[in-house]
């Protein structure tokens, strides 16, 4: 896999300020010695085969919204034919908060999230969507509001259970493919690379 060039939506300037709530790996702290630029550390931890520390990287690198959408495409392409309709539906919720990001949207994934039980990506692609702005209490409580990096978990989750759900022996490729989607998200693509 090649490295990457860069990921224009990523506005902080250095890594370290992105995992600074993130837990990474020993090796791919090491990685954060020469105080890289977040496209450098990406491309430093494919380099060493760090794949879930790359996914937590650039889930928590990504806006909000650009990230609740790599989790949604990164489901979709690894949901089986015979997936409950319960994930569908919060999958569908998912990628409705992110073509509309409207507080009845986020509330919709949260509901769809929880029909599920919390089971597989589409659940965690769902939650990501509802902890992504807005408060984490019911509707007319007093607001309480959510952790700055709980969206970004839910989309790591997402990202790496969608990984492991189907074929779990093809994951690493699979791990490469998705940071390929997320790193075209992150220069403004719709994470769907071409594939010659």
């Amino acid at each position: 896999m090649a490295g990457f060039d860069a990921l224009k939506k990523v506005a902080v300037p250095k890594a370290a300020a992105v995992c600074r709530d993130i837990e990474l790996d020993p090796q791919a702290v090491k990685c954060l010695e020469a105080d890289p630029e977040p496209v450098e550390f990406l491309n430093a931890l494919l380099e060493r085969q760090l794949y879930p520390d790359a996914v937590r990287f650039l889930a928590r690198a990504l806006p909000k919204r650009e990230a609740a959408w790599w989790a949604c495409i990164c489901t979709r392409g690894m949901m089986a034919q015979d997936a409950p309709p319960s994930s569908l539906k919060a999958l569908e919720a998912a990628e409705q908060w992110v073509y509309k990001p409207t507080e009845a949207n986020r509330r919709l994934a949260e509901a769809a999230a929880q029909a599920t039980a919390f089971d597989g990506p589409a659940a965690w692609a769902a939650m990501a969507a509802f902890w992504s702005d807005g408060s984490m209490a019911p509707e007319n409580s007093p607001p309480v509001t959510a952790p700055e990096n709980l969206s970004s978990k839910a989309v790591a989750g997402a990202v790496m259970l969608a990984a492991v759900s189907r074929e779990p022996e093809k994951a690493a490729a699979k791990y490469r493919y998705f940071l390929e989607q997320g790193a075209d998200i992150a220069n403004g693509g719709n994470g769907r690379p071409w594939q010659g």
